[in-house]
């Protein structure tokens, strides 16, 4: 009975966002050399992303270490869109929902308020030589 159960809670698939979530493509590249993204050139500093094929609402994209970049949707991952369903960030520190005040930690993603998924992310290549970061999905 406790392995049936186990197995139950364990093994089932959870959606990482709302069944309303819009699904775009995604096709970015940024020259982080370039004065737009020199915030992505040190470990904490990220960038609101507004470009064509950058989602519905943007991305938000943070470098969370020397050699990793996180690429977030700017849609709220557990309601659906409305007009205040855009995350920002606070305080350079964490991403906020202004409908709800559901927060994430901005270098992680983790949840901290309210949600119980973290904000959708994206994958991305970056080279180092050139500092061109490519955002897909």
């Amino acid at each position: 009975m406790i392995f049936s159960n186990l197995c139950i809670h364990s093994c089932g698939t959870r959606e990482d966002t709302v069944s309303c979530f819009p699904t775009n493509p995604i096709n970015v590249s940024l020259n982080l050399n370039l004065p737009a993204y020199y915030n992505l050139n040190q470990v904490g500093g990220w960038v609101y992303i507004n470009e064509q094929q950058s989602g519905t609402r943007g991305l938000i994209v943070v470098r969370a270490s020397d050699t990793t970049f996180k690429a977030y949707d700017r849609n709220a991952p557990h309601i659906c869109p409305e007009s205040n369903t855009t995350l920002e960030v606070q305080d350079n520190i964490r991403i906020v929902c202004p409908k709800d005040n559901a927060q994430w930690i901005l270098l992680t993603g983790q949840p901290t308020a309210v949600a119980n998924v973290p904000p959708k992310t994206y994958l991305y290549n970056y080279d180092p030589g050139s500092k061109v970061l490519n955002i897909y999905y």
